[in-house]
């Protein structure tokens, strides 16, 4: 598998280790943590900015100006609450991003919500409809300043569909939330996975890790047959084989040997089976890709693992092998390195990334899925300079 960076979307590296620009205009960026894009939109949460960025169709030059702006009065202001405009139309530290049947979905991390747009905004500064996890789009207390409950949310940094099932990973409380079709305000999930009641928090239970606990859940990504969870935490992904529909423990361990294990190695990636707080995930087809985030690079499963552990990847993307782990190579920001690589999102053959560390979203033009990898040439580093 091999994969070329086509597009840079923020503003110009200076060069050398030094980064672009944060200030924000139509397409400067300060660390962006979630992007999104299918046929129609491209969609990034511009994190340090507060706020949401969408582009019609897929962008085809470097520094194309995005077409609207969310949560924001305009293009050039930033700060939390639309800078103190209030929650009602404005942001703190969002996320995840997604367009899913017609909504456009947003993770308001540190208000505690997610907002819900029934339709994707044609203009700038439209406000959202309601939101998940709080009563009104007014309140921004974590588990609604209560108690957990199973309806409170406490720093959800992502959510994510499989079948038929809409999934939010509630990082704060150390949880995934699922529920049977997307849900309205206030209702109540139909599994909780991670922890043994409603109103359990603690990480990894309270007790070691194991094959059924979290201590950061913080993407997910899933088709009819497996659900994929970053824990990014205990540096991880779990695999449940068969979406589970009650709490019950993972089939699958990606980035450590077995699910009894949270191990970090912070100077060296330890080839192709280790992560190093795993902070997205994007699935298409039989294709995994993890956002193996501290290591500053991808990893890539040709084939979908479903269950078993520490298996290893097929493919690295932004570094030129298994053990390179340096932000931007230790080099220079060009196309097609990476810094804090923090949102993925893969649509037909274009993936795009969220390089939060360089201010930049990147997109990438993939190979096709193949039915097997060639074992003989398993390193697929970014080809070009943008």
């Amino acid at each position: 598998m091999k994969a070329w960076a086509k597009c840079r979307l923020g503003a110009a590296s200076p060069g050398g280790l030094a980064l672009p620009a944060a200030n924000p205009t139509e397409s400067q960026m300060y660390a962006p943590r979630g992007v999104f894009l299918n046929e129609d939109w491209l969609a990034v949460a511009d994190s340090g900015n507060h706020r949401i960025l969408l582009w019609r169709g897929l962008p085809e030059r470097d520094g194309q100006a995005a077409d609207v702006v969310l949560c924001q009065p305009d293009f050039v202001t930033e700060g939390p609450s639309a800078h103190g405009r209030g929650p009602e139309n404005g942001l703190h530290l969002p996320t995840g991003v997604a367009i899913h049947d017609g909504r456009l979905l947003v993770a308001d991390a540190w208000h505690h919500r997610i907002l819900v747009w029934e339709e994707v905004p044609e203009l700038s500064d439209t406000p959202p409809d309601y939101a998940l996890g709080q009563p009104d789009l007014a309140s921004i207390e974590p588990n609604q300043g209560a108690e957990t409950r199973g309806n409170t949310l406490y720093w959800p940094y992502g959510f994510g569909f499989a079948g038929d099932w809409f999934y939010i990973a509630d990082t704060g409380n150390r949880r995934v939330l699922g529920w049977r079709g997307f849900p309205h305000p206030d209702q109540m999930p139909h599994l909780i996975l991670g922890q043994a009641d409603e109103f359990c928090k603690d990480e990894n239970r309270g007790g070691p890790v194991s094959a059924g606990s979290f201590r950061w859940p913080h993407a997910i990504v899933g088709d009819r047959e497996t659900l994929y969870v970053a824990d990014a935490g205990n540096h991880r992904v779990l695999g449940w084989d068969g979406l589970p529909t009650e709490d019950r423990d993972a089939d699958l361990v990606l980035g450590q040997k077995d699910f009894s294990s949270a191990l970090e190695w912070p100077y060296t990636a330890q080839g192709a089976a280790a992560l190093r707080f795993p902070y997205s995930l994007a699935l298409q087809d039989e294709r995994l890709v993890v956002a193996d985030t501290a290591n500053n690079r991808l990893l890539v499963w040709e084939d979908l693992p479903r269950a078993g552990a520490g298996i290893a990847a097929d493919s690295v993307v932004g570094q030129v092998d298994f053990q390179g782990n340096g932000e931007n190579r230790w080099k220079a920001v060009t196309g097609d390195t990476l810094c804090w690589p923090y949102g993925l999102a893969l649509f037909e053959k274009t993936l795009a990334v969220a390089d939060s560390g360089n201010n930049r979203v990147t997109l990438w033009e993939m190979e096709a899925c193949r039915d097997k990898m060639n074992e003989e040439t398993p390193v697929a580093a970014g080809v070009g300079e943008l």
